[in-house]
């Protein structure tokens, strides 16, 4: 007999949604700027900030071009994501740094390959909390 639920993703939610991994790249000159942002939306933000991440983009012939980031990530229910778009938008930053998984997934796969938007020279790209973690992630084509 199994002591997990039958639906793990079930004790992952709330009455305010499923429980979420948010995870927002930026440079690490706007780090203040964006703990001051978060700082104003209406729930907690208890954030895990990786100073030495980094965004990896595969491209069509499977190379790989690394881009230096900071990545700052907290958990919330997807019923605060607007809430987090709005204040990031409010104060001037990018939406699309702003990357969403369920906590279930970033437990479990916490590399997790994100497609590429339409018209986008790169075909994948992961986010990698440790430059220094070395080619351990990488994106395995299906």
């Amino acid at each position: 007999m199994s002591v997990w639920p039958l639906t793990p993703a079930a004790a992952l939610s709330g009455s305010g949604g499923v429980l979420v991994s948010i995870s927002i790249s930026v440079d690490p000159r706007y780090l203040e700027s964006l703990l001051e942002t978060l700082a104003r939306v209406s729930f907690p933000v208890n954030p895990q900030i990786y100073h030495d991440a980094a965004l990896v983009y595969v491209y069509p012939d499977q190379h790989e071009e690394t881009e230096p980031v900071t990545l700052v990530e907290f958990p919330a229910y997807t019923g605060q994501l607007d809430e987090v778009l709005k204040a990031l938008e409010a104060y001037g930053f990018d939406p699309a740094i702003l990357h969403v998984t369920s906590m279930l997934d970033e437990l479990l796969a916490p590399e997790a390959v994100e497609p590429a938007p339409s018209g986008a020279r790169y075909v994948a790209r992961y986010r990698r909390k440790s430059r220094s973690a070395g080619a351990g992630g990488g994106y395995s084509q299906p």
